[in-house]
């Protein structure tokens, strides 16, 4: 009786859901024409984002109805930056399974539902036909699952009571898992479908990582071009003008080597910069709990850090979050007028994911651009298959949270 009444109640909720698919699919279908004005590059992310979110929903209860476990959440996508990443990103054989599933779960569900939902009122309404009979005007015919005229027909109620209850007690647990299998099918994908996203994946991360490695060379190269190169240009015209003023016995020879001497710890000072922004040495002294603490202690912004047992991690994630953070607070110092900061550093361990968040009190209304510090992170982030996720609403507080994968 229990399951039958949890059956019921499914069938009750999905119902109610299927106004809201139905309602979701006319939006689409409404603000589809704008599309063609707007090149679809701002409704359709928009659009694909509420119905991941209402699809995963539905997922999940009837997961749960099912008595199967509930699928992880997939990572949230990649943030994406131009018009074309983001018609890319929204535009994926996910979103092509929800919209079926949509279609399925609008009107079809929704009339299904009904015809299911009334079948138990039917079994009430039948036998309510003894009761309402006796109170109903002498002449008049009661209409109500059937017509009664006189007590001979009244008498057949708990009959067709008996068939309204015979039929609810098969029809309702039926539809119930109609509608969960149909949807666990629907939005499950199939094994060639999670294959096809994850190769998509790794060519997207392909392409981050070889952008990442083109930009840092290109950094180091300009800082050693307009840094170290530039000075030590600087140290060996002051040894030959040195040399020339010792030749002629000339006493500013000793004023030359002083300057000789300034530029060369100048480009000492500027390699130890560059080869600071490759790898921080602070990240092999102190490990990164440590090297996150000497960064929020140097914050412009009161920050403090919050950091679970972290496991050594390959030197290349400690930097990328190292990094990471680093440019975060950069921002929050720059942009966000915010009084307070946290750093919170936990590692997922089913996952094997490190998962820091930068969170400020300032301003919000954050949002990622082109050749931004944000777009700098995201680039940084995905070059490891791992994901950056940005809450910024207007008058915040603002959340960067990054998600890199250990096994990097």
């Amino acid at each position: 009786m229990r399951s039958w009444w949890t059956a019921l109640r499914f069938v009750v909720g999905e119902t109610v859901a299927a106004v809201g698919s139905t309602a979701i699919g006319m939006v689409f279908l409404l603000v589809s024409p704008l599309m063609l004005f707007t090149g679809g590059w701002i409704i359709v992310p928009a659009l694909a984002g509420v119905l991941h979110r209402w699809a995963g929903r539905a997922q999940a209860r009837s997961r749960a109805f099912l008595g199967r476990p509930q699928t992880p959440d997939r990572p949230p996508a990649a943030v994406s930056v131009t018009r074309r990443e983001r018609l890319s990103a929204a535009l994926t054989l996910t979103t092509g399974r929800e919209l079926w599933w949509l279609v399925l779960h609008g009107l079809p569900a929704l009339l299904i539902g009904l015809i299911t939902v009334a079948v138990p009122l039917g079994v009430v309404s039948s036998l309510s036909v003894l009761i309402r009979w006796q109170y109903a005007p002498e002449g008049e015919p009661l209409i109500g699952p059937f017509t009664v005229t006189s007590w001979a027909q009244a008498a057949w109620a708990p009959v067709v009571a008996l068939g309204y209850g015979l039929l609810a007690w098969w029809l309702v647990p039926a539809v119930a898992a109609m509608f969960a299998r149909t949807t666990d099918r629907t939005l499950t994908p199939s094994h060639r479908s999670e294959l096809s996203a994850r190769v998509d994946s790794l060519t997207l991360s392909r392409a981050a990582a070889l952008d990442a490695h083109t930009t840092e060379l290109r950094r180091i190269e300009r800082d050693l071009h307009d840094g170290a190169q530039n000075r030590l240009v600087g140290v060996v015209m002051m040894l030959g003008l040195a040399k020339r003023a010792l030749d002629s016995g000339d006493p500013a020879a000793v004023d030359y080597v002083e300057r000789a001497q300034q530029a060369a710890s100048d480009a000492l000072s500027g390699l130890r910069s560059t080869v600071h922004d490759i790898y921080p040495p602070v990240l092999a002294d102190l490990g990164l709990s440590g090297a996150l603490s000497a960064v929020a202690g140097r914050s412009a912004v009161p920050c403090d850090l919050r950091a679970d047992d972290i496991p050594r991690v390959p030197a290349a994630v400690e930097a990328a979050v190292y990094f990471v953070v680093a440019e975060s607070l950069n921002n929050v110092a720059k942009y966000s007028n915010a009084t307070h900061a946290q750093i919170c550093l936990t590692h997922d361990r089913p996952t094997d994911r490190l998962v820091v968040e930068v969170v400020d009190d300032g301003v919000g209304g954050a949002s990622i651009r082109p050749d931004g510090g944000l777009e700098g992170i995201t680039r940084r982030v995905q070059a490891f298959e791992g994901t950056m996720t940005l809450s910024s609403p207007v008058g915040g507080p603002t959340v960067v949270r990054t998600e890199l994968p250990c096994g990097s």
